[in-house]
């Protein structure tokens, strides 16, 4: 089953709801669009390692080339001011600014996101910057990666050097994206670079990329000289249990541990689940926190990012009925719910479960200011002769959830904007090229760039937030304009 136009029809009406400061843009990463590879002083990360690990990545696909941002980037900041969006979040790479991952900056580098910077504020977008998305330098991992506790002080090295260049005009600051991803998906699943297989290094990295966030927030802090808006961003889902069996419930109890307690706990309570340690201490694994640890993680945030693309059901017994795994241990197994309409990846369409997300998050984590910093869809899109992609389902896709968002707000969620995921067709990490999320498409063969139908649409939404902020400022003789820093650095 595949998505079609979602079955309620009040989702434009809800979507009227958000209020006239709420936030709309669109997200990207560096390895996923910038290419350049080995220009300007780049050097290489973990994902150009993984690439080339025969059958880790689709179709042998690289990040080489990707969308050709580092030399198209005046172009693309335009396309988004075009489609009317206020905000842009994008990643820094890592090795591009600090080659290796260590000693002083690369000003080539660093120059690239200057520029960014400069045409997104001299065209009226704010930048949202991510300091880390998953391309570790090289180097580091060569020195132990995140499961070594180093990597966190060389992260708050590299925090330093990208906001002593760019904190005179960037506000929003986003630590990580998805330590889940980079920490499980990379070490213990092995599906992410650097492909490790070790549930043992995986909880390491966890807390190793726990701390170099509370590392680099009490540092960006320290050296701001007007205020930030600090965030981390989490990929967040609902697990529930598969039934109502004891074994099925305790899953869902192991699985919301493990996935979503383990990253919101130590950031937004300075502490680690009680039950969690007690499911580690089954394998025999401690999280390595030291005195002093706790403290540095929970340093405040002024916004948590949410990233939601589905949700699972957890089942406590394995494909053959049984509650036993390896060695003995609990089975906890995840499983897509069923008879819902799927996108072109295969994963369940679930609006819904975007607005209990937002709840639960606003119930358990009180005056936690949020922001969907992800949320989007893959699709087998077909360009016509122009190459223009009349994405129905998409376009559905995104109106469903931005309503699912407008209703959390509407029940007492403080969630203030929604990034589309993706501005571009880009380099979508283990699917390589395959994986489509963009609103604009990208021609593979000639770098084109084509707004599809779900652009048009959310230009269109912006259009009509914006709209009702301009006439509130007309009404009270105010600018309606955010405060955003509009200036160059230099000329």
């Amino acid at each position: 089953m595949t998505w079609s136009p979602y079955a309620a029809t009040d989702d434009e009406a809800v979507i009227g709801l958000l209020p006239p400061d709420f936030r709309l843009g669109a997200a990207t990463s560096a390895f996923q669009i910038e290419g350049a590879a080995a220009e300007d002083g780049r050097t290489p990360s973990i994902w150009d390692t993984f690439c080339r690990v025969p059958g880790a990545v689709a179709d042998g696909d690289t990040g080489d080339v990707a969308c050709d941002h580092y030399h198209r980037m005046p172009e693309d900041v335009a396309l988004l001011a075009a489609l009317g969006l206020d905000s842009y979040r994008f990643s820094v790479s890592w090795s591009r600014v600090q080659p290796g991952g260590r000693g002083p900056a690369n000003p080539a580098g660093l120059a690239f996101y200057d520029r960014l910077v400069d045409e997104l504020l001299d065209r009226g977008v704010t930048p949202w910057l991510t300091l880390y998305h998953w391309d570790l330098p090289q180097e580091l991992q060569d020195a132990g990666g995140w499961p070594t506790r180093d990597t966190a002080f060389r992260f708050a090295d590299y925090a330093e050097l990208v906001h002593a260049r760019l904190g005179d005009r960037v506000t929003h600051w986003t630590t990580l994206n998805e330590p889940f991803c980079s920490a499980v998906l990379g070490h213990v699943e092995g599906v992410h670079a650097p492909g490790g297989r070790s549930l043992a290094d995986g909880v390491r990295a966890v807390h190793h990329l726990h701390l170099a966030h509370g590392l680099a927030v009490q540092r960006l802090r320290a050296a701001a000289r007007r205020p930030l808006d600090l965030a981390v961003t989490h990929l967040l889902g609902t697990s529930g249990p598969a039934t109502d069996s004891a074994a099925d419930r305790e899953a869902a109890r192991r699985a919301d541990a493990f996935g979503f307690r383990f990253y919101l706990d130590p950031i937004l309570r300075g502490r680690y689940p009680r039950d969690l340690i007690e499911d580690l201490a089954a394998h025999r694994i401690e999280i390595p926190v030291r005195a002093g640890d706790l403290e540095v993680i929970a340093a405040p945030i002024d916004t948590l990012g949410v990233n939601y693309y589905r949700s699972m059901r957890s089942s406590g017994v394995d494909e053959h009925g049984s509650a036993a795994g390896a060695r003995g241990l609990p089975v906890t197994r995840a499983l897509p719910h069923g008879g819902l309409p799927v996108t072109g990846l295969g994963w369940e369409v679930m609006p819904h479960d975007l607005t209990d997300l937002l709840l639960r998050v606003a119930r358990d984590y009180p005056g936690t200011p949020m922001i969907v910093t992800e949320n989007g869809a893959a699709y087998d899109d077909q360009p016509d002769a122009d190459g223009f992609v009349d994405d129905a389902a998409r376009t559905a896709y995104l109106s469903a959830h931005l309503a699912a968002v407008s209703r959390a707000r509407t029940a007492g969620a403080d969630v203030r904007g929604y990034f589309v995921w993706s501005l571009l067709d880009n380099f979508e990490w283990a699917y390589g090229y395959a994986g489509r999320f963009g609103i604009v498409r990208v021609d593979r063969g000639t770098q084109s760039r084509t707004p599809k139908r779900s652009a048009l649409w959310l230009r269109d939404t912006a259009r009509r937030v914006r709209r009702r902020s301009v006439d509130r400022g007309a009404r009270t003789g105010t600018d309606a304009d955010t405060g955003t820093v509009r200036r160059r650095r230099r000329p």
